[in-house]
C-alpha cells in the first residue's frame, strides 16, 4: 500500500500520483492520512484503484471518478463525488450539500446523514444515504437512483425527470411534479441490490418509492427505460 501524507507532501502532489495511475498499476491501494478537511481529495481519477482517506475532507473529493473505489473514514464537505462517471465512493461519516451531483454513474455510499440536495440534477448516479437527506434533493434527478434508509426533506424530487428515488422513512414533503409510485417486482429487485452493494441491512419492502408525474416536461413513453 503506498501511503501519503497530505499535510507533509501536499495536494498537489496527491492528486497527481493518484490521476497518473492507469489500468495497468500495480500501485493500486493508496492510504491518504492527515486530510484535515482539505478540499477536492483524490479528484478525476481514471483508474481501478482503491484510496482510503483516514479523517475528514472539504468539498468536492472524490469528483469526477471513474473506475476508482474511494472510501473516506471521515464526513466530506460539499459535493462529494460530484460529476461522478463510475467506481465507488463510500462516505462512513456524514455528507454537506449536493452529494453526487450531476452524477452519471457508479455508486455513492454515505453511511451518516447527507445535507441539502443530494443527487441534485443526477444523470445515472446511485446514491445510497444510510441515513436523512436534507431539502430538495434529487431535484431535477434525470436518470439513476437515489435510495434514503432514512427520512427526507423539504420538495424531495422537485422538477424531476425519470430518476428513481426511494425512501425507507417519512418525506417532509414533495417538490413540483413529485409523486409516489407503484413499488413493481423489477423496483424490488433493483433495491435489494443497491442496499446489499451499499452494505445496508434495511429491507426493500419498508421502502416507498416516487417519481415524476411527467407534467413538467415533453415525454414520450418510447424514450422511458
Amino acid at each position: 500500500m503506498q501511503t501519503y501524507d497530505l499535510a507533509a507532501e501536499g495536494l498537489r502532489g496527491l492528486n497527481e500520483a493518484l490521476q497518473a495511475q492507469t489500468a495497468q498499476t500495480n500501485e493500486t491501494a493508496w492510504e491518504v492520512v492527515n486530510p484535515r478537511g482539505s478540499h477536492a481529495i483524490a479528484v478525476g481519477l481514471d483508474a481501478p484503484i482503491e484510496v482510503q482517506v483516514k479523517g475528514s475532507t472539504g468539498y468536492y473529493c472524490a469528483g469526477m471518478n471513474q473506475q476508482a473505489t474511494v472510501h473516506v473514514t471521515g464526513s466530506v464537505g460539499p459535493g462529494v463525488a460530484e460529476n461522478m462517471m463510475s467506481g465507488t465512493v463510500v462516505v462512513e461519516g456524514d455528507a454537506s450539500q449536493y452529494a453526487g451531483a450531476t452524477g452519471h454513474g457508479g455508486l455513492l455510499v454515505i453511511k451518516g446523514n447527507a445535507s441539502s440536495r443530494c443527487g441534485i440534477s443526477m444523470k445515472g448516479i446511485d446514491i445510497v444515504v444510510h441515513g436523512n437527506v436534507g431539502h430538495m434533493s434529487a431535484f431535477m434527478g434525470q436518470a439513476g437512483h437515489l435510495v434514503v434508509c432514512g427520512d427526507a426533506g423539504d420538495a424531495l424530487g422537485d422538477s424531476i425527470y425519470e430518476a428513481k428515488l426511494f425512501v425507507r422513512g417519512s418525506v417532509k414533503s414533495l417538490g413540483a411534479d413529485c409523486i409516489e409510485k407503484e413499488m413493481r417486482p423489477e423496483h424490488l429487485e433493483k433495491l435489494a441490490d443497491l442496499l446489499e452493494r451499499a452494505g445496508s441491512d434495511a429491507k426493500p419492502e419498508e421502502f416507498r418509492r416516487y417519481g415524476s408525474a411527467r407534467q413538467l416536461y415533453n415525454f414520450d413513453i418510447d424514450n422511458a427505460y
